[in-house]
């Protein structure tokens, strides 16, 4: 069976995007980063998201990106709310080369384990204007993944698999949903109550809440 490395944040994204994989034939390898993140409720949710996906392994790194800064998603700093996502702004919730550093983790541990497919659930039509979900930055990776590691020098290829990176998130929710996904296992807000309840103002809560209410779907972690 074909091995594939699986960034897993927790999200919805990630989740499709990994069950997309699985459903192609690829036996997942799920990465998980806890990079200082301001809450933990995204690990308890890739944790869930890993079984339901039933991977090989779940490899859990520490890596922390306090230290850097640059990002209310790794300070104590308060997260935007009510944000006009039109704007051509970057902001804040960016974490500065957070997909550069996490792309290379995964690429180390595929190389590690003779996969050569890496998969990542970004999105580059509803997302908050990230400069590394851009199409442009994945074929750019993959460039460097041929120079950067023995297999690539040796004639691998190693491919970035970006199943969602043109489709809206109503079109991912409708995917993940003719796969059978269990939306209510995963995690988006940037800013959740103490008990977990999403914020339902932040960007992540914002395009999300937009993707159900186009699918024509309830969001069942609001049912809750």
């Amino acid at each position: 069976m074909m091995r594939a490395v699986v960034l897993l944040s927790g999200g919805l994204d990630s989740y499709t995007a990994g069950a997309i994989a699985r459903s192609r034939g690829y036996d997942l390898y799920a990465l998980t980063v806890r990079y200082g993140q301001r809450h933990q409720r995204e690990i308890a949710a890739a944790e869930r998201v890993a079984a339901a996906l039933a991977v090989a392994e779940h490899l859990q790194l520490d890596v922390d990106l306090r230290g850097i800064g640059g990002s209310v998603l790794t300070s104590a700093a308060p997260v935007p709310r009510d944000r006009d996502l039109s704007g051509p702004e970057i902001p804040i919730t960016y974490v500065p080369a957070r997909n550069t550093i996490f792309l290379s983790l995964a690429l180390g541990w595929a190389e590690a384990i003779d996969a050569r497919d890496i998969v990542m659930g970004v999105n580059a039509l509803d997302y908050s204007g990230y400069p590394d979900c851009r199409p442009e930055f994945i074929c750019a990776f993959e460039s460097l993944a041929a120079l950067a590691t023995r297999a690539g020098v040796q004639g691998a290829r190693f491919r970035v698999f970006t199943p969602l990176i043109a489709l809206s998130k109503a079109d991912i929710i409708r995917r993940g949903l003719e796969l059978g996904l269990d939306y209510g296992l995963t995690h988006s807000c940037y800013d959740p109550s103490a008990e977990g309840v999403p914020c339902g103002r932040c960007d992540s809560c914002a395009i999300r809440a937009r993707g159900f209410a186009e699918a024509g779907v309830a969001d069942p972690v609001l049912l809750r």
